[in-house]
Formats: structure tokens, C-alpha cells, sequence
């Protein structure tokens, strides 16, 4: 563990620690230049008696943040800040979030641990991959790494065979990228008969978007190493908000500098632990951008408050599931992507490369699933198969078209995995 006392602290402690910030977020708050406070201001610190009470504040949301952009929405002046990150969205509104000396510091301490929980120490030498940019990754994994020690090969993103080349001569133990990105690493080493397991790569620590258990088998069983999932957002000050640990029994979320709370997407209301819905995140310690009862629109569950195998105390919640805005509705039924991807990994003869391409024909709703196949493809038995599961989890029939290696394009940056043609 990179801080053994805080992460093993004992529910009341950590409880106390959070009444105590959430306190002090709020006093931050309503004394700030954010109009963020003016959702705040019949509500005086002194009236949070109990954590139990936050659910009574009201929710911030993405659009909240967008009507205060550029700095509306940040609680201090910029030139008190030190430097910036941006969430794009689809409203081309982005969200800018705005980060102090403490801010940064304390996002290098969340990496620093999420990084020892994926077993790196000082003595690892860490690739990172994701770019160097507005886009949080890069710099998150750098802060991380730099708190802890380790040895930084600065690679951003693309260049795969340098990416490959770096990992090899380097030495390099373990690498940090978007989660789609290792298919593309295994696919360029296969391209150039380079074999992960004449290096030394033994962590990949992924994140930014959703993956499914049967990738993570697939990456691991390929690249010969142990797979991580990060999580983390711009909004609430970048990755490093959780990560699984080697007991993978869920992601730990750092409690001393968060509070998560799971609500019903529809209708706000608070879910008891086990029950599946948003991800809601106050922050504690951030002052460039302090968050209220955040709406992240990621699903996910809590699984435990109780400690984990691995002796950290901090509470776990499920592997993410998707967004809400992610969830794909077609004849009637929602799911979302990686619940395809999942049934479809499960078969060594289809790539991690597939797109669900909906359309409206004849005012009826059609779905194709275009999968890359690997190596021979499927038998006509595994195909039969692989229609009844699907057939099984959406409940009517979509059209399966396997395409040669190579055939879906490939994108720097996340995947992507839905093109829907019907109009809006």
C-alpha cells in the first residue's frame, strides 16, 4: 500500500474523516466564486448532523457545469490554479476543470495508491499511454507514478510500434492505457512477431472505458500479464477515483477525498448497498472544481463496506457497467454494449474489434453486429451457439456479420463500439 494508515483505516474513522470534509466542502463552497454555491444556500455546514444527510443536498450535473464554462463553475480565481483539464461532450459545450497546487498534489497521492494496489512500487518502470493533452490519463498516471518513484517512459498515445519497441528495450513492468488499446498492441506484435513474454510487462492497468471480464481474459491470456481497472472522471478530478486490487472482489474508491452514493437514475432516490444504479461523488478535498452529489451517469453497484482480502478498508464498488447515456434501446429491450461484448469474447475465434450498427427499416428497429474474426473464425455449431446466447440476453434476433482482421477501422483514443442510423 502506498499510505498503509489511510487505507487501512476502520469505518468509524472513515466515516469521521468524511462528516468532518464534507463539513468544511460546503463552508469551501458557499464562500467561493463558484455559482455552484447558489444550489447551497439555505444549506449551512452545521446542518450536515450525519453522512445520511447529504442525500438531502441537491445534485450538480454535466449541464450545470457546461452553463458555467470556462470559469463559472470554478470555486477560486484562476490564477490561483496551475493547470487545466477538459471533458468534451456531445452538446460541443466541454467542461473545464480548473486545478490548484493541492489539487494536483492530491491527484499524484490517489494515483500513487492506485498504482501500489496494482502492485507497482518505486522499483517498476511504467509506460504510460494514454495522451498527453486535455485529456486527463496521461498526466494522472504521471502524477501517480512520480508520487510513488517509479520510472516514467512518457509515451502518450498511437506509435505501436515504438509503444512495442519502448516496452522491450526499456524493460518497462507495467503500462497504463485506455482500455481498447491493448487489442491493438497484441494485434501489431502478432503483425511483427513480437512476444510479450520475453519482456518484462507483467501490469497493464486500463481505464476510460467500459471492458468486460471475457477482454480482460483475453488481454491477460495474450499479453501475459495482470489486468487493472481504473476509474475516474475530469469532473471529479481526474483518473484515479478507484481501481481494483489483485483480490478483484471490486474497486476500491478512496474514501478519505470521496463519498459515493448510488441513486436511481430516474428518479434520484437513494439505493441501498447491492443495488445497481448511478454512481453519485461528492469530493472532499478538491478546491479548483468541489462537487456536490456529482451525477456521473455511470452504473455500478456498491458490493461491500466491509474490508477487503487485500486489508484495505475503503468501500468497493462493482466494476462499471456503462453510462446512461451509454444504454442502447432496440425493439423495447435496453442493455448495453458490454454485455454484447461479453458474450461475444467468450469465443476465441472473434476479435475484440465489433460495432452494433442500429438501424430503422420499415419502422422496425434492426441491429447488425459486426465482429472481427480471429484466426479461423467460428464453426457453424459455435455460431448457432453464439445466436441463441445473444437471442437469450436481448430476447430477438440480430444479424451477426463476421468480417475479416483488419476490416473495422482502427481510432486513436476510446473505441468506437455504437453507430445507430435511426433519426432523432
Amino acid at each position: 500500500m502506498f499510505n498503509l494508515k489511510i487505507e487501512t483505516l476502520s469505518r468509524e474513522e472513515i466515516e469521521k474523516i468524511q462528516l468532518s470534509r464534507l463539513r468544511k466542502t460546503i463552508a469551501f463552497l458557499k464562500n467561493s466564486k463558484s455559482m455552484l454555491k447558489e444550489k447551497i444556500k439555505d444549506i449551512h455546514p452545521e446542518d450536515i448532523k450525519s453522512l445520511d444527510d447529504l442525500k438531502y443536498l441537491p445534485f450538480t450535473t454535466k449541464d450545470d457545469l457546461r452553463d458555467g464554462y470556462p470559469f463559472g463553475h470554478i470555486a477560486v480565481d484562476p490564477s490561483d490554479c496551475v493547470r487545466m483539464h477538459m471533458s468534451s461532450g456531445t452538446t460541443g459545450i466541454p467542461v473545464l476543470n480548473l486545478m490548484t497546487k493541492n489539487d494536483v498534489a492530491q491527484w499524484g497521492e490517489i494515483m500513487a495508491r492506485c498504482l501500489a494496489c496494482a502492485g507497482l512500487t518505486s522499483k517498476d518502470r511504467l509506460q504510460i499511454m494514454p495522451s498527453f493533452g486535455l485529456f486527463n490519463g496521461g498526466f494522472g498516471f504521471h502524477y501517480g507514478a512520480e508520487t510513488l518513484g517509479c520510472f516514467i517512459v512518457p509515451a502518450g498515445a498511437g506509435r505501436s510500434l515504438m509503444q512495442l519497441k519502448l516496452i522491450k528495450d526499456l524493460g518497462v513492468t507495467a503500462i497504463g492505457a485506455i482500455a481498447s488499446y491493448p487489442a491493438r498492441l497484441i494485434e501489431v506484435a502478432q503483425e511483427n512477431g513480437f512476444d510479450f513474454r520475453k519482456t518484462n510487462l507483467r501490469v497493464a492497468i486500463l481505464g476510460a472505458e467500459t471492458w468486460s471480464e471475457e477482454y480482460r481474459k483475453r488481454i491477460e491470456d495474450m499479453m501475459g500479464v495482470k489486468t487493472f481497472d481504473i476509474i475516474g472522471m475530469t469532473e471529479t478530478g481526474g483518473v484515479g477515483l478507484g481501481i481494483d486490487c489483485e483480490a478483484r472482489k471490486g474497486i476500491h474508491v478512496w474514501e478519505d477525498h470521496y463519498i459515493i452514493e448510488i441513486v436511481h437514475p430516474e428518479t434520484g432516490e437513494t439505493l441501498p448497498l447491492g443495488e445497481e444504479g448511478e454512481i453519485v461523488v461528492t469530493t472532499l478535498t478538491r478546491e479548483g472544481l468541489p462537487l456536490i452529489r456529482y451525477r456521473t451517469r455511470d452504473i455500478s453497484k456498491i458490493i461491500s463496506y466491509e474490508p477487503c482480502e487485500c486489508g484495505r478498508t475503503h468501500l468497493r464498488i462493482d466494476r462499471i457497467k456503462g453510462r446512461t447515456d451509454d444504454m442502447l434501446k432496440v425493439k423495447g429491450v435496453n442493455f448495453y454494449p458490454s454485455q454484447i461484448e461479453a458474450i461475444l469474447l467468450k469465443y476465441k475465434g472473434l476479435a475484440p474489434y465489433y460495432q452494433l450498427v442500429i438501424e430503422n427499416i420499415k419502422g422496425k428497429d434492426e441491429m447488425t453486429i459486426i465482429v472481427e474474426k480471429n484466426d479461423r473464425g467460428l464453426t457453424d455449431q459455435e455460431m448457432d451457439r453464439l445466436n441463441l446466447e445473444l437471442y437469450d440476453l436481448l430476447g430477438f434476433r440480430s444479424k451477426i456479420q463476421i468480417v475479416p482482421e483488419g476490416t473495422i477501422q482502427r481510432v486513436p483514443g476510446k473505441a468506437v463500439r455504437v453507430i445507430d442510423k435511426r433519426k432523432k
